[in-house]
């Protein structure tokens, strides 16, 4: 028997889905994508239509478990019992993509210093490195109208992504959508990636430009949304085994 058993109250899919989710939120502390108790992780609950699961408002990443995840319906109203709340700017266009994109089953946002400034750019996101040049026409923009904390702003957000699976928030920092958890987290470590390489390379002097057929050939061979690769799930497996070694609790 597991040594985190799986509550009753739970069906064996939702609880796969939190554990997957808690581990996600320990994965990002580890990499140092958390913000104090901030930013968000949503996942779709399977076989729910209109809920998903949620960080509590008040507790750090590395104190995420399985159980404590809440769930939520589109507006952010909670389903079932929580000893926790959760922060209102989590479901404020998390919940528009959700009811909006059928294969939006995750979305994830982080305020990672490198990310957030490149939102920060006027002209953004560069594709002039090896990570950049993989996300190329997988970029959308949306201008800043400060915290979102107000409902409508959730559908200009999702009309701004457009379709496109990496949305940067200007002057804020970047979203991912993507069609499994292991996806979005595949499409966020690319894009930390290549906003780390941007930011240094752009002290260093004029940076060196990639021509668009170069680009496209880029997005066409990238191994990590390619499905023989695992789509994303390989690296996501890589990094919880790491967070198991570590502390497993995520999982209770």
């Amino acid at each position: 028997m597991s040594a985190y058993p799986r509550p009753k109250r739970y069906s064996e899919a939702e609880w796969h889905a939190r554990v997957e989710l808690a581990a996600a939120y320990r994965i990002f502390d580890h990499l140092g994508w958390s913000e104090l108790i901030y930013n968000h992780i949503s996942l779709r609950v399977p076989g729910e239509a209109g809920h998903f699961l949620i960080n509590p408002f008040g507790l750090h990443y590395s104190e995420v478990t399985a159980s404590n995840l809440v769930k939520v319906d589109v507006l952010g109203n909670i389903i079932g019992n929580s000893d926790w709340p959760i922060n209102p700017a989590g479901f404020t266009f998390h919940g528009a993509i959700h009811a909006t994109l059928p294969d939006a089953h995750c979305v994830m946002h982080v305020h990672t210093t490198p990310t957030m400034a490149v939102c920060c750019l006027e002209d953004g996101l560069s594709y002039t490195n090896f990570y950049a040049a993989q996300l190329y026409g997988k970029v959308a923009y949306h201008e800043f109208e400060g915290i979102t904390v107000h409902l409508d702003e959730g559908k200009r957000i999702l009309a701004s992504a457009d379709g496109k699976p990496v949305l940067l928030l200007r002057n804020h920092g970047p979203v991912t959508i993507g069609q499994t958890l292991p996806h979005a987290f595949a499409l966020m470590w690319l894009l930390q990636r290549a906003c780390e390489v941007q930011v240094t390379s752009q002290a260093l002097g004029k940076l060196r430009p990639i021509a668009p057929a170069v680009l496209e050939g880029c997005v066409r061979d990238a191994l990590n949304f390619n499905p023989k690769y695992g789509a994303g799930q390989d690296g996501f497996d890589a990094m919880r085994r790491v967070i198991d070694c570590i502390d497993p609790s995520y999982r209770g």
